[in-house]
């Protein structure tokens, strides 16, 4: 009786883990190119891909620009343009909606 019970729950938190996984934020990283503050804030970055080199070390430029809500989002240190940020989204409709905003020039500049 008990294993059958283990092996239920062992299954409801793998079923839940897995499902869980599939509703995460996606995330990008990129250039600061743009940043409005009409009625919200709204960033458009030009995204990096993930070919990270001495050369490159938050990727290279796609060419791709992006906006990004960040009304609600947890922002980290206040981004300018031609800062690199790191930011989790998920999609609404068309609009992207930021979840978390990490500004990673300005991180790695703390480091030093």
């Amino acid at each position: 009786m008990r294993r059958n019970l283990l092996n239920v729950l062992v299954g409801i938190v793998a079923v839940l883990f897995c499902f869980s996984l599939a509703y995460g934020a996606e995330v990008v990283q990129g250039k600061v190119l743009k940043i409005e503050k009409d009625g919200g804030v709204l960033v458009t970055i030009e995204e990096y891909d993930l070919n990270f080199s001495k050369e490159h070390p938050y990727g290279r430029p796609t060419g791709k620009a992006t906006v990004y809500d960040l009304s609600k989002a947890t922002v980290g240190m206040p981004a300018q343009v031609g800062d690199i940020l790191r930011i989790a989204y998920e999609v609404k409709g068309k609009d992207r909606m930021a979840v978390k905003v990490m500004n990673v020039s300005k991180q790695d500049l703390m480091k030093k």
